[in-house]
């Protein structure tokens, strides 16, 4: 039986919202982890500028498949390079080389043959200084580009210090026993001393010292002879020989020269002192002394 009483329509509406459940206003767990991945900055800088890289990366990609897009590049950066390189800046017009004398400035130029104007890009400087210490009269060598278009070429010469005689050739050699050139004559050098003999090369030290203990009668000395690959010889002007022991040779020839101060036997007619026992040396005349002296005792010349 149908109720009589008549009821408004706003309860009538609230009843039904009663009979609803309240909804939770709370989000759900992924829709929660999606907003916590989102709001990472690693996520954002990725999908702020990762995105549009990939994106013209894919463009890029697709557009140079294309042989003929490839070949443009290729063409365009090949241009810009060549017009960067040849600006005037860049471009050498001459070569300097510092620190050497005429024929090694003469091999050098042979050594490098350049053709100017060039552009320092297309000069392989470390082979260029490599191809210059080959030079027997270089010791070290630098390469670089200098102002006003200049390649400068900076050398550091072998200082020789002795001429080292090996058959008929006359080598100059400095103080690490490495050649550092050729002369023609022994007159080119006068002002080194000479070594020669076998073994003498071997012994350039050793020679040096000996050179160093005869400075009071450097005047007269004109060679080291190396003897027997032992010991050496001192030759003074006229060919008179200084006969030195193989031990000790230095100690040897300063007390020869002690000998000669107070004795004067170097202007003597003499033709060798032999000093191969230090504590008696030997005077040995010359053939001329000797006939003299034979002479003067009725025994006749020597044959």
């Amino acid at each position: 039986m149908r109720s009589l009483i008549k009821r408004h329509p706003y309860e009538r509406a609230a009843r039904k919202t009663l009979k609803r459940a309240p909804r939770d206003p709370a989000p759900s767990k992924w829709r929660y982890r999606w907003q916590r991945w989102m709001l990472t900055r690693g996520v954002r800088t990725t999908l702020r500028i990762g995105t549009p890289l990939l994106l013209v990366g894919i463009i890029a990609g697709v557009w140079t498949s294309k042989p003929e897009n490839r070949a443009l590049v290729t063409g365009k950066i090949a241009e810009v390079q060549e017009a960067f390189q040849n600006r005037p800046e860049f471009t050498l017009t001459s070569l300097d080389v510092i620190g050497a004398d005429e024929q090694t400035v003469a091999d050098v130029q042979t050594m490098l043959p350049i053709e100017f104007p060039v552009s320092s890009f297309d000069l392989d400087l470390e082979e260029m200084r490599a191809t210059v210490e080959d030079l027997y009269a270089v010791k070290h060598a630098s390469v670089r580009v200098g102002d006003g278009g200049v390649l400068e070429v900076d050398i550091v010469p072998r200082v020789p210090v002795a001429v080292w005689r090996e058959n008929e050739t006359l080598r100059l050699i400095d103080e690490d026993k490495v050649v550092s050139g050729i002369i023609e004559t022994r007159a080119a050098r006068r002002d080194l001393p000479l070594i020669a003999g076998k073994g003498a090369y071997a012994h350039l030290e050793e020679a040096l010292a000996l050179f160093r203990t005869a400075n009071p009668i450097k005047e007269d000395v004109r060679a080291l002879v190396r003897m027997g690959e032992r010991r050496w010889d001192v030759v003074l002007e006229g060919n008179i020989r200084l006969m030195l022991p193989e031990e000790n040779p230095v100690a040897a020839l300063d007390r020869m020269i002690v000998i000669n101060d107070t004795k004067d036997m170097l202007s003597r007619d003499i033709a060798a002192v032999d000093m191969r026992n230090p504590m008696r040396p030997v005077l040995r005349m010359s053939s001329d002394a000797a006939n003299a002296l034979r002479r003067a005792s009725g025994r006749g010349d020597i044959n």
